[in-house]
């Protein structure tokens, strides 16, 4: 409304209020982050059995089997080569001189060495070690069924659990086999409050993904950065 308005009934132009609207005052924040951490425990009847998917590593055995093929096939030719009187190839007379020639304290003797040992410790580490770490074992009610989830599935899920909570303007999940971590900023409410919304909505989702062992929840709700 403005002045000089006419009131219906009046005999004249009266003034009327003018009502100005102030814009709202950004709320004062007394946090700038609130940061909660704890550990999931599952019964035994709720864990069941969390074995690792075992890797069958095919690029490895694959280059492993293939330097092993070329370099038993080279050195059988040459052997064949100088049964039947030949001579025998020119890398193996040099690298049966080298051998013979270069002490043991040798630079390039110490880094052949060196480089088998990182060789077969990588190998010995492949064939004990199961890999997978990127999938989770979930529960399974047929002891004959096994599956799993893939950590990227897993923190979508929960990431899209966190964007319900009000208050949460964007969230960042991690999750790995033995913890989940989870980066929030709100740009509303208590932090402290989003944050226990947040342990409730998180570890219930936790639950649901089924997993047959729970992992460790970190849950950091921070403010937005200030921009420029």
């Amino acid at each position: 409304m403005s002045e000089g308005s006419e009131l219906p009934g009046s005999g004249g132009t009266q003034p009327l209020p003018v009502i100005e609207k102030r814009p709202p005052k950004a709320p004062e924040f007394g946090q700038s982050a609130s940061a909660a951490s704890y550990t999931p425990v599952l019964t035994p009847q709720e864990g069941g059995e969390h074995r690792r998917m075992w890797s069958v590593r095919r690029v490895p055995v694959v280059l492993v089997g293939l330097l092993g093929l070329g370099a038993a096939g080279l050195l059988l030719y040459d052997v064949t080569a100088v049964r039947t009187d030949r001579p025998a190839m020119t890398w193996r007379r040099t690298l049966g001189e080298q051998f013979a020639a270069r002490p043991l304290d040798d630079l390039w003797v110490l880094i052949g060495a060196g480089a088998a040992l990182v060789l077969g410790v990588w190998l010995l580490l492949l064939a004990a070690t199961p890999g997978h770490r990127s999938v989770l074992a979930m529960r399974a009610g047929d002891p004959d069924v096994r599956a799993w989830l893939d950590t990227g599935a897993a923190a979508l899920v929960l990431r899209d659990r966190a964007m319900e909570v009000p208050g949460v303007q964007s969230v960042r999940v991690r999750v790995r086999r033995a913890k989940v971590d989870v980066r929030a900023i709100s740009h509303f409410r208590e932090l402290d409050d989003v944050r226990v919304d947040l342990d409730a909505a998180l570890a219930a989702g936790v639950a649901a993904l089924g997993l047959a062992r729970g992992p460790g929840l970190t849950v950091r709700v921070d403010r937005p950065g200030k921009k420029g």
